[in-house]
């Protein structure tokens, strides 16, 4: 095995590099325009500028292995020297080629440490600039975007496809001087001894065809491996996160069959890949060791004639093995160059894919916001489907606290969804404080309206963490506060570390109540202008519920509010309740005077009581 095959498998084999320590607490910035936007170039040159962001390292390294490769070149050529010179014509002592050749070796061997070492921090750079290239994009897209894309693919994406492109970006250039250590070490040859020369590299033509033939068969399966290998990631994810649902409907015998076959087609593609590979590969590797056998049946015939010389053929011996390591390598190359551009090409799905919901230009920041809710003559659908809201108008004074009440569907959790931008009305007009939502920083925008969902969602940090979200330098006496003020203060305090203690992921030690007090707590410490619950207190028992609603009274007076009622204790939380149907408002006014005029609301209520107007995750009751 060469050196490079030797580079090649060990940085295959390389485990993802941990995260650099980057003070003050964040992480480092990708270079500027790390990725080309010019979509009409291939891949590579789309690449080019994250490489070119850290040349002069790279030119470095390579540098550094164009001399270890040229000192590798010449050692040949000083043993042929020796062996006629001081060996068979005696003509020469022994010192001086034994004293060239510890030479060429030290020079050859300090310059592989230093480019082998500059190669592993380039792959181990590009790789960190490629994740973050991508995830700070992904925190740019909207909505609408993972509505569509699975968590896992993005996962798979984010790892081995920037693992395929990080490998091609590294090797590249290294493959690169290899092939022109090649032709150095061929030119060499030739002034020795043309016919011999001939003989030596007649096999390589062959080599490359059998090295495009093997190119185009390999780039689909490539595109097909990374694209089951994302499936796998997608069901292992699901399997994961939703744990407790696959145990508490005893379904892990059907999810082991689904991941079966998932990781059966995966299999199914890969032996299609190995087999490429195990067809064509070895041609590629026996086809320089035919010009080997035939450089030692020639030179052997051309010595006995006393044509050239013992020192000539061991030369030409060892540079036979030369030329044929970048033919060797070749046929994994193609294999890593298939493999990237798939990869590449599912990157670029991501990073090519533009945020529905963004600033746009002349954008202002919402300053001081007082709270004036609008919707005026809103309009909205998902996708391609019919409209949830329709001609859907509302407005909410500053400070004023609305219920929105209505049937499974009936547009409640899309109103909520409209107010901070995470998707834009259709047509209508959505304006806070006079100004169209559109016309405003989204930043801004969403610092001034704070969402708590009926499932909250926590990070895998501690309580404190986990309540100061919004504000991480919050001191604790305001984070403690925020924590009496949604009634979590008291089991808080009864956790082994109390605000120091570990949730677990997703908040799963904790019980659905003690998650949804810590999520309230966490909007109320953001202190946004406009406070929206959607349905927050469901999962809270009535005693803790009331609880909640005393401080909930307090913290809103003067925050504008709007509750998404699904439960008729919440309703209580508000001066207004307005009734939704088929995304319209039907009727409006105090819950005693909806009950007494309005019988749909009564039903409705109905309904809730019996619970069959729940939710499910993120408003499945639009």
């Amino acid at each position: 095995m060469t050196a490079l095959e030797r580079d090649l498998a060990l940085l295959a084999s390389a485990p993802p590099p941990l995260l650099p320590v980057v003070p003050p607490g964040r992480a480092a910035p990708a270079p500027a325009g790390v990725v080309s936007a010019n979509r009409d170039v291939g891949w590579v040159r789309r690449m080019l500028p994250l490489v070119m962001a850290r040349r002069w390292r790279l030119l470095a390294g390579l540098l550094a292995a164009a001399v270890a490769m040229l000192a590798q070149v010449l050692a040949p050529l000083m043993l042929m020297l020796a062996i006629d010179r001081a060996l068979i014509q005696r003509t020469s002592t022994l010192w001086p080629f034994v004293v060239a050749l510890a030479a060429l070796a030290i020079v050859r061997g300090g310059l592989t440490f230093y480019y082998r070492s500059t190669l592993y921090k380039l792959a181990f750079a590009l790789e960190y600039d490629l994740r973050t290239t991508i995830y700070e994009h992904l925190t740019t897209l909207s909505f609408p975007f993972y509505d569509r894309v699975q968590s896992g693919q993005l996962i798979s994406r984010a790892n081995s496809d920037i693992r395929s492109v990080q490998m091609f970006l590294t090797f590249m250039p290294i493959v690169s001087l290899s092939l022109g250590s090649f032709f150095v070490a061929l030119a060499i040859m030739l002034t020795i001894n043309v016919p011999l020369t001939v003989v030596a590299v007649l096999p390589m033509p062959f080599i490359y065809v059998v090295g495009v033939k093997m190119r185009e068969l390999l780039f689909p399966i490539s595109w097909v491996v990374q694209a089951r290998t994302a499936d796998v990631a997608t069901i292992v994810e699901e399997n994961v996160t939703g744990a407790r649902v696959v145990k508490s409907f005893a379904a892990e015998s059907q999810q082991m069959d689904a991941l079966g076959a998932a990781a059966r087609r995966l299999r199914w593609a890969s032996i299609r890949q190995i087999d490429a590979r195990a067809r064509y590969a070895p041609i590629m590797e026996g086809l320089p060791r035919l010009g080997l056998a035939a450089v030692l049946l020639y030179g052997g015939m051309l010595a006995v004639d006393g044509t050239v010389s013992v020192g000539t053929i061991v030369a030409f011996s060892t540079y036979v093995v030369l030329l044929q390591a970048p033919f060797r390598t070749l046929g994994f190359i193609l294999l890593l160059s298939q493999r990237a551009a798939a990869s590449a090409a599912r990157i670029y799905e991501i990073l090519d894919s533009e945020p529905e919901i963004a600033d746009r230009p002349g954008a202002v920041d919402l300053l001081a916001p007082n709270g004036a809710v609008q919707l005026e003559d809103v309009t909205f659908r998902y996708g391609d489907g019919g409209p949830v809201l329709e001609h859907f108008d509302l407005h909410l004074a500053p400070g004023e606290r609305v219920a929105i009440v209505g049937r499974t569907g009936s547009g409640k959790s899309t109103v909520a969804r409209l107010l901070p931008r995470f998707y834009d009305a259709s047509d209508g007009v959505v304006r806070i404080d006079g100004h169209d939502v559109r016309d405003l920083t989204v930043a801004s925008l969403r610092a001034a309206v704070g969402l708590v969902l009926d499932e909250p969602f926590l990070f895998s940090a501690t309580v404190r963490e986990n309540i100061a979200y919004a504000r991480p330098d919050a001191p604790l006496a305001d984070v403690r506060a925020a924590a009496r003020a949604a009634g979590a203060e008291q089991f808080i305090d009864a956790l082994p570390e109390g605000f120091d203690s570990e949730v677990g992921e997703r908040g799963y030690t904790l019980s659905g109540g003690q998650r949804q007090r810590i999520a309230i707590a966490r909007t109320l410490l953001a202190d946004p202008a406009v406070l929206i619950l959607d349905d927050a207190t469901s999962a809270i028992d009535v005693q803790v519920e009331e609880e909640i609603h005393g401080a909930l009274r307090v913290l809103m007076e003067g925050r504008t509010t709007l509750v998404i009622a699904h439960r008729v204790s919440t309703i209580n939380l508000a001066e207004r309740v307005v009734l939704l149907e088929g995304g319209r408002i039907v009727a409006t006014g105090t819950h005693a005077d909806l009950m007494a005029r309005e019988p749909r609301y009564a039903e409705v209520l109905a309904h809730i009581a019996d619970g069959d107007d729940r939710p499910d995750r993120w408003g499945a009751s639009r």
